[in-house]
């Protein structure tokens, strides 16, 4: 099957078009014929030799996809032969064919095309993992998310107005920022003009953000700190500014914040499935109804995923990037 493949660790032209044997569905498995799969930073990390893929899991880069089922392995009942399904994987997206868990796929939602489907998987688990089990935001509450116009902020957006809270949303141009109150962010704040910890007060009546979903680091902790409320949520995805800060720990004892982290890509497919479940219960239903669905900037075919890796590292990109098959 045709595959992209990392010739060597470096820039977007390191990517290539290759050749690599049919995966086989193992028990538990589902093979799927893929029609799109998504782009995401943590596949321009593993290509740069930053993110190596976990045990087991294909060199071939790619963690989300939508597709036909053609194959099942031993014990696999959750889907039948041509089921359109999207999936979760721990790597071997951005090929023609990729087996997954049972588990860690899901139907294609009603009145989605497979390339919005493809767009789904990382984002959504990721949002759903990070935002309201890591952060338990509720009704009412209000959620910071940086990095707004992203695939991770154009979700998290969505879905936390979709369940009944206020949204401030950072991004790095006005443009951006209009983006975000199209997705329907109450309050876009440029960060490059703007003070996104006096913003998020003014916009919170002093009171700051319950949930912080961020994925800069660096120097954005303290900076987190000041602009949480009281008992607030940090929840950090990701260290785009760097893994290390100098903080003041006092903000968070004297606010009783809450400040964890998670990386998603090596849980088991257990916890993977536990996800699944909770969004096919709370998620779908929306996504079928229109009421969200994912933001799409551009597609590309597989053989110019070195194309779309550079619209990813340009930053120009508002949502999603996918590759079609």
């Amino acid at each position: 099957m045709k595959a992209v493949v990392v010739t060597q660790p470096g820039g977007s032209e390191a990517l290539a078009l290759g050749e690599r044997p049919l995966p086989a569905a193992r028990e538990g498995e589902i093979l799927v014929k893929v029609e799109a799969a998504g782009v995401n930073r943590p596949d321009v990390m593993q290509r740069q030799g930053h993110y190596p893929p976990p045990p087991g899991a294909p060199d071939i880069l790619g963690l989300e996809i939508a597709g036909t089922v053609v194959a099942l392995g031993a014990g696999a009942a959750r889907h039948k032969l041509g089921d359109k399904v999207l999936a979760l994987v721990p790597g071997g997206g951005y090929a023609e064919y990729a087996a997954v868990h049972e588990s860690n796929a899901l139907p294609v939602p009603a009145g989605l095309t497979m390339i919005e489907a493809a767009a789904i998987p990382e984002t959504f688990f990721t949002v759903w993992t990070n935002v309201f089990d890591g952060g338990g935001l509720k009704s009412g509450e209000t959620l910071l998310v940086h990095g707004g116009t992203s695939g991770i902020g154009t979700t998290a957006i969505m879905l936390a107005k979709a369940f009944g809270a206020k949204v401030i949303a950072t991004a790095g141009s006005p443009d951006k920022a209009a983006a975000c109150v199209r997705f329907g962010a109450d309050v876009a704040i440029d960060y490059r003009a703007e003070d996104f910890v006096a913003e998020t007060l003014k916009a919170t009546h002093q009171n700051g953000a319950d949930v912080i979903l961020d994925m800069v680091g660096g120097d954005y902790v303290a900076r987190n700190y000041a602009a949480a409320a009281p008992r607030g949520r940090i929840v950090q995805i990701a260290m785009m500014n760097g893994p290390k800060a100098t903080i003041d720990l006092r903000p968070l004892m004297q606010k009783r914040l809450v400040h964890t982290g998670s990386t998603l890509r090596p849980r088991s497919p257990a916890e993977k499935a536990v996800i699944a479940e909770a969004l096919k219960e709370k998620v779908w239903p929306l996504l079928a109804a229109g009421r969200c669905k994912p933001a799409i900037d551009s597609t590309f075919p597989l053989a110019d995923a070195a194309k779309a890796h550079a619209r990813m590292e340009s930053s120009a990109h508002i949502g999603k990037i996918v590759l079609t098959v």
